[in-house]
């Protein structure tokens, strides 16, 4: 994209203005993350692999017994719509959810060794996207996007009741 221009994918050599959303950090957010997505799912390109589970498999693996409001908490993903991905990924055999001791209402996630088979396959190609990624960013840059996206999610991701206004040094520092 130059001028503010996008190409469009179609190959048809057609351009859009982006106009005002050029200068959106959410769109262009959007933008990267779709783009992200995409790569990783070509890079899998395996019907029986899904890119959605990546993050959630990931957290449950370094997080043995991770309860489901803490996962959705750490991937930024409604309970609503991730309630349907674990019982998809406990149908699937690749996660167990066990009751809590302490709390029977709750329950703490685990991988099954399919479930951990399966995340290795995963890592493997989001690696390989990453190191796409890595080489787009540089690494003299890398750190401070990470930084940056990760100021833009605690900030927007916490509870508007709690949250106060985000200072105007917050993203600066």
């Amino acid at each position: 994209m130059a001028n503010g221009q996008a190409v469009l994918p179609a190959g048809s050599g057609d351009k859009v203005s982006l106009g005002g959303l050029r200068t959106h950090i959410g769109f262009q957010l959007r933008r990267a993350h779709d783009a992200s997505f995409q790569a990783f799912a070509r890079a899998i390109g395996e019907d029986a692999l899904n890119p959605g589970h990546y993050a959630i498999l990931s957290l449950i693996a370094d997080n043995p017994g991770l309860n489901q409001t803490a996962l959705s908490l750490a991937t930024g993903r409604d309970k609503s719509t991730l309630t349907p991905a674990i019982r998809t990924l406990e149908r699937d055999g690749l996660v167990v959810r066990r009751r809590s001791e302490t709390d029977r209402r709750a329950y703490h996630l685990h991988l099954t060794p399919m479930g951990g088979a399966y995340l290795d396959r995963l890592t493997a190609h989001a690696d390989a996207v990453d190191r796409q990624l890595d080489a787009i960013v540089g690494e003299f840059h890398k750190p401070l996007l990470i930084h940056l996206l990760e100021c833009i999610a605690d900030e927007l991701g916490r509870d508007q009741a709690d949250a106060a206004p985000p200072s105007a040094g917050t993203l600066a520092a």
